[in-house]
């Protein structure tokens, strides 16, 4: 999992809640032209999550829309990436993919949170990164929280729900996730 000192907090009613709210509304103005394309048009589709993630994308990036996100801010895509339809990224803190990388349909990465004490839910957001590593594979369905790193060449298997790190070269399953097997050799 990730250190404390990536974890980042937002305090309501600051300076950074107000520019969390501006890249919410930014990332409310590209999604609806982003989900609007299809497969084909891998330029335009490049070029708009480019713009809403604010940093470029790896070479060969697919995706298939809609895609969904709350601010868009903070997502890095390696090279050679594939995203499947109807996923979800929410970016208050850092949504890393390796290169080599394949996310199926309905895969949602949730590094955000609210306080569970009901007298501090409203006061702040959380957000600790979730990481993919290389070569990985999320199955359909996955729900990943944040604080959480998928180990290189690991499997997740359909419906699974990743509350802690996966280590490289196996095959987890389930909610909460486990290790299944090891895929190392295979």
């Amino acid at each position: 999992m990730s250190d404390e000192r990536s974890v980042r907090v937002i305090p309501r009613q600051t300076l950074e809640s107000k520019q969390f709210v501006v890249d919410v509304e930014k990332a409310l103005a590209i999604t609806p032209l982003l989900n609007r394309l299809t497969y084909a048009d891998t330029e335009e589709i490049q070029s708009l999550f480019e713009a809403l993630a604010g940093s470029r994308v790896g070479e060969n990036f697919r995706l298939i829309p809609p895609f969904y996100t709350d601010c868009g801010t903070n997502i890095r895509i390696g090279n050679r990436v594939f995203i499947n339809q109807n996923c979800t990224f929410y970016s208050l803190a850092e949504i890393i993919i390796g290169d080599d990388v394949m996310i199926g349909p309905n895969v949602s990465l949730i590094t955000s949170e609210h306080p569970v004490a009901p007298s501090q839910r409203h006061a702040f957001l959380r957000g600790e990164p979730i990481i993919v590593e290389k070569g990985v594979w999320i199955a359909a369905g996955v729900t990943i929280i944040g604080g959480v790193t998928i180990g290189e060449n690991a499997v997740v298997a359909a419906g699974s729900v990743v509350t802690r790190d996966i280590p490289a070269n196996t095959l987890a399953a389930g909610n909460p996730a486990k290790v299944v097997r090891s895929i190392q050799g295979e």
